[in-house]
């Protein structure tokens, strides 16, 4: 079993920055693929971002490419979403998920493990 929490959601302004972190525990880091996925109210879960076990891949969604950054530290068994020049359509609840295996980067049925979330908020 792999628990995940999430940190570092809030209230930003348009064009400003946020960086979420997922700590994870009870299975080797290093074996798990990670992404992270986004709920907006009323709409379903999207995939935003991912990085793949080995760190060296790592996968955007169109809208946040050259805003977001995925990022993984081993030592800290952590994945990170640096959050740049944000947009209010970037508001949502942001989950973090984790896959052992077979994983399809934007399917989220193929991951695992969820956590519970963080909400994101970008408003003047």
């Amino acid at each position: 079993q792999v628990q995940l929490g999430e940190s570092g959601g809030g209230l930003v302004q348009p064009g400003g920055s946020l960086r979420l972190a997922c700590a994870a525990s009870g299975h080797t880091f290093g074996n798990l693929a990670m992404g992270w996925f986004r709920q907006a109210p009323g709409q379903e879960r999207v995939f935003v971002a991912a990085i793949a076990q080995s760190g060296r891949s790592t996968y955007n969604e169109e809208s946040v490419k050259g805003r977001f950054t995925i990022s993984r530290d081993g030592a800290k068994n952590t994945v990170n979403l640096q959050m740049n020049n944000l947009k209010p359509e970037d508001t949502a609840v942001y989950y973090c998920a984790a896959a052992y295996s077979n994983w399809r980067y934007s399917d989220a049925s193929t991951y695992d493990f969820w956590g519970q979330g963080t909400q994101v908020t970008v408003s003047s």
